[in-house]
């Protein structure tokens, strides 16, 4: 069985594919557009949408990431016991069919494959306001570093690289989380100031969004390869620099596909820092 060739980074949302296997509630398919959830980080929900096989239409509940090891074991999602691309496996994309699959889909099937498109719009949008707005953050507590803690995309200290611990995006949103705890004051933070100015923190963050967003600025996803596991990064060309970040995820095409994007912070916990991060589309 080979890897599974992915089109989901060039925005594709149909492909027309060969059945290569049925295993329990899933197809996996030869060519496929839906993107997986990455079980290795899980941050994007996988797409969901229909494959047509003959006279059947399957429901895809949600795209999985699944794997076939050198003795022929199939896992799929979270009982992948290996970190995605690791050598010695074959790399696929799983798509969960809700109910019975029923037997005349087979492998050798030809199959039409199609995403929920307004789903995959929202996640898009969804992840790429997570990116920006974690740029926003690293920019707005730039100051409260006493060394140097390495660079973001924007040339920024990289705050997110640091202190993120969960990132979660659904459609037109995300909410991550950042732990403030001993490890990151030795590093340089200067959390105190953090929580005495987290109100103003937010709101240069608002800010830098607002203008980011008004800039309509083109974002893309570049891939250096077809497969599931090649490298592939979110770009987007900011007035601030062009931002290049490794993401498995899928992208907006520009900022000019949001109306706003605004983020909240929660310091309840003062060793918990939570980003909610709101999109309205344009």
């Amino acid at each position: 069985m080979s890897a599974t060739t992915v089109t989901f980074p060039t925005g594709a949302l149909r492909a027309d594919a060969r059945v290569l296997a049925v295993q329990a509630d899933v197809v996996v398919t030869d060519v496929t557009p839906f993107h997986p959830v990455d079980h290795t980080w899980p941050d994007q929900p996988g797409d969901s949408g229909v494959i047509t096989v003959g006279e059947e239409r399957l429901i895809v509940a949600e795209a999985v990431m699944a794997a076939v090891g050198e003795d022929g074991a199939f896992a799929v999602g979270t009982d992948i016991p290996v970190r995605r691309g690791a050598e010695g496996w074959t790399w696929l994309v799983a798509h969960r069919v809700d109910g019975d699959i029923p037997a005349s889909v087979v492998s050798g099937a030809a199959a039409a494959l199609e995403v929920d498109a307004e789903r995959r719009a929202g996640l898009s949008r969804g992840h790429t306001a997570c990116h920006l707005a974690s740029l926003a953050l690293d920019l707005a507590v730039a100051d409260l570093w006493r060394k140097q803690p390495g660079t973001d995309a924007l040339g920024n200290p990289d705050f997110e690289g640091r202190a993120n611990q969960t990132s979660f995006i659904h459609s037109d949103g995300a909410v991550d989380e950042y732990r403030l705890g001993k490890s990151l004051r030795k590093a340089g933070f200067d959390t105190e100031t953090f929580a005495a100015t987290v109100s103003e923190r937010e709101a240069a963050i608002n800010t830098t969004l607002a203008g980011w967003v008004s800039s309509g600025a083109p974002s893309r996803v570049v891939a250096e390869g077809p497969t599931i596991t090649d490298m592939r990064r979110w770009e987007c060309e900011l007035p601030d620099g062009t931002a290049s970040i490794p993401c498995g995820g899928t992208h907006a095409s520009s900022l000019a596909e949001f109306a706003s994007i605004a983020v909240s912070l929660d310091l309840s916990d003062p060793q918990l820092l939570i980003m909610t991060t709101s999109v309205i589309p344009a």
